[in-house]
């Protein structure tokens, strides 16, 4: 039976010269959060498990639904839905909320509905791709909930495509729109870059004849450096919302933030707390790709152990201009069993500081580890009765 082994790593590898306690945010927010992608460090959390109305960050569960589909070759930007008018019927007028301006009975492809989705947030359009994709909103629905829990939001419900109010039925927490946020950037990057950083989107036309441009509401685009998405929310139930992200010299942070009073605010302390994330934190290095760290145990392999090294350059994210004392071990559930593959992610280094947050590094099997033949196994099996 496989047991969890903890290995102290060398201090010379985080030997540093002084202590420091983590910096300080005050937010207006009740909800806050905000996370250094590049070393798993969560720099701010206030009530993060808290479930919470979502408001029009649901999208975003609506969209990853769509870019896993476009992955798939399951569905295609390029492909054209309809607008049907019982969908057009519920979702346009100032009582349906954002909206993308559609029409009964309008083609509209796939890559437009998602501008609409993402840049304007709107609920027509949620619901139409929905429709396109599953035949009903509520089938769709389903489908968000499925993938949802496959991605790990263990705290998150949906009962609609676009988030509007269900007397309770749809709930996310915050840290779970911030995992939603980071595998939307890290499986679907080109998507990403595609549509999330859209400034602006022209879609539909006034009574007038004149085309409809509208801006998209994202407080940190314009605002702070490396801004690329992700989506805002407001209901009367749920306040001002946002989730978002920015990378800047290698690093990306992600933040959340909920329950604000007014859109003025939401930019405010967005902007602020992005701001804090890069200002009053810094990334130093660990190690190198491809050092090797530690080595672990395999189980019924041709070799009795595997190196563990840096499958990439492995950073901490620390206080600004301060070095605190920091400890590492390494952490993963062994043995191994064989076979492993270069490359192949099967530890962590935990590094721990008393007043800064706790960061979980990959390292990853540094050769491969093929399955032992009879014999090795045979003298596996007798070796392990010694002692």
């Amino acid at each position: 039976m496989k047991k969890l082994i903890i290995a102290p790593v060398m201090a010379a590898l985080l030997a540093c010269p002084s202590t420091a306690a983590a910096p300080q945010f005050q937010t207006a927010a009740p909800v806050a959060y905000l996370e250094d992608l590049s070393t798993g460090a969560v720099l701010f959390s206030r009530d993060p498990d808290r479930r919470m109305p979502p408001a029009s960050m649901a999208k975003m569960m609506t969209v990853y639904v769509a870019f896993d589909l476009i992955r798939r070759g399951e569905l295609k930007l390029t492909d054209m839905a309809t607008v049907r008018p019982e969908t057009w019927q519920r979702w346009h007028g100032p009582a349906a909320g954002s909206t993308m301006f559609l029409s009964a009975n309008e083609q509209v492809s796939v890559a437009n509905l998602l501008y609409g989705i993402v840049t304007l947030s709107g609920n027509d359009a949620c619901v139409v791709l929905a429709e396109h994709i599953s035949g009903s909103e509520p089938a769709f629905v389903e489908r968000m909930n499925r993938v949802a829990k496959q991605i790990g939001l263990n705290n998150s419900q949906f009962g609609t495509s676009n988030g509007w109010p269900d007397n309770g039925v749809t709930y996310v927490t915050a840290r779970d729109l911030a995992r939603l946020a980071d595998q939307t950037i890290s499986n679907y990057p080109q998507l990403y870059k595609q549509f999330y950083s859209r400034r602006d989107f022209t879609w539909g036309k006034t009574m007038g004849g004149s085309q409809i441009t509208q801006a998209n509401r994202d407080p940190l685009l314009g605002r702070v450096a490396g801004a690329d998405g992700l989506k805002t929310g407001h209901t009367e139930e749920a306040g001002y919302g946002f989730t978002g992200s920015a990378a800047q010299n290698g690093r990306r942070l992600i933040m959340v933030m909920a329950g604000l009073t007014s859109a003025n605010q939401r930019i405010e302390e967005s902007v602020r707390f992005m701001d804090w994330g890069f200002r009053a934190w810094q990334a130093r290095p660990i190690a190198a790709k491809g050092k090797q760290i530690e080595t672990a145990e395999v189980q019924m392999g041709d070799s009795g152990t595997v190196p563990l090294i840096a499958g990439t350059d492995l950073k901490v994210t620390l206080p600004a201009g301060l070095a605190p004392e920091l400890t590492a071990k390494v952490v993963y559930k062994g043995p191994i069993k064989a076979p492993i593959k270069a490359g192949q992610h099967i530890a962590d280094l935990v590094i721990t500081s008393p007043d800064v947050p706790e960061q979980h590094l990959p390292l990853v099997a540094g050769k491969d580890v093929a399955e032992a033949g009879f014999f090795r196994r045979a003298w596996n099996g007798l070796t392990s009765f010694g002692g």
